[in-house]
């Protein structure tokens, strides 16, 4: 295969709007979740070699992959200077300094930023899946939540592990985000060192704000997706009977739960 047929192979599968290009698209989420969960496996696993030997097959599967990506970028330029790009080698660089340094891999979270960020995941989903497009805001809503916790998690388990005894895994640093960010705070776990106290301090008054902020547009959405007919008003609020733009009555699904 030559060198132009390559790119414009990638270029198909990374851009195209057919069936096949879209499962190759889904397959580089799914990848995305696995270093998360992967991330989360090697907190149980500690030292053990195995996990260094899969870091480094991991960095060299992201290199490959974000070498396809730029060899299949138009705005080749550009798209090396996108926070996502420099992000990927921040977690790629971690992974192969994983063997000689303390692990830094828990930044590949940052990359699932990524989910349903996308816009040609946004609009796969939006053009196979009615639910989806019916449902819209609450999933970003949700992933949002699920990231922000991640992230808090992830920070919290890194900084933590190695000089707590009471945070030796991911679910120890789970289980005290929860209870931080839910103001329920029992205090079995705390956090510690200076540093510690600080990132606590930083997660009671940032955190719980935002995780209820998060948590409220999820249970209690202001706003609807409803294409209006005459205009195409796109956002509503919730219990509108006409739209704002236009003035068309609306005939919004509504399940008539307030």
């Amino acid at each position: 295969m030559s060198a132009a047929s390559l790119r414009t192979r990638l270029q198909d599968l990374y851009f195209g709007e057919h069936e096949t290009a879209r499962r190759f698209r889904y397959g580089l989420v799914a990848f995305d979740v696995l270093t998360i969960l992967v991330f989360i496996v090697s907190s149980f696993a500690g030292e053990a070699r195995w996990m260094i030997v899969l870091d480094l097959v991991l960095a060299v599967v992201l290199s490959l992959e974000l070498a396809a990506r730029l060899y299949a970028e138009p705005a080749r330029r550009k798209m090396l200077l996108s926070f996502t790009t420099l992000t990927d080698i921040v977690v790629i660089l971690s992974l192969l300094l994983a063997a000689f340094v303390e692990n830094l891999a828990f930044l590949r979270i940052v990359r699932s930023l990524r989910l349903l960020r996308s816009y040609h995941l946004l609009r796969d989903l939006r053009t196979g899946s009615p639910w989806f497009r019916l449902h819209e805001d609450i999933i970003q809503r949700t992933v949002n939540l699920g990231v922000f916790i991640f992230i808090v998690t992830s920070v919290v388990y890194v900084t933590q592990h190695a000089i707590n005894p009471k945070i030796s895994d991911y679910v120890d640093a789970l289980y005290f985000t929860i209870t931080t960010l839910t103001t329920t705070g029992f205090g079995d776990i705390t956090l510690q060192g200076q540093a510690g106290r600080l990132l606590a301090v930083v997660i009671m008054f940032v955190g719980v704000g935002l995780f209820l902020r998060l948590l409220q547009a999820i249970f209690r959405p202001n706003k609807v997706r409803f294409e209006c007919p005459d205009c195409g008003l796109l956002i509503h609020d919730i219990d509108a009977v006409h739209c704002k733009h236009c003035g068309r009555i609306l005939h919004i699904p509504d399940e008539g739960v307030s």
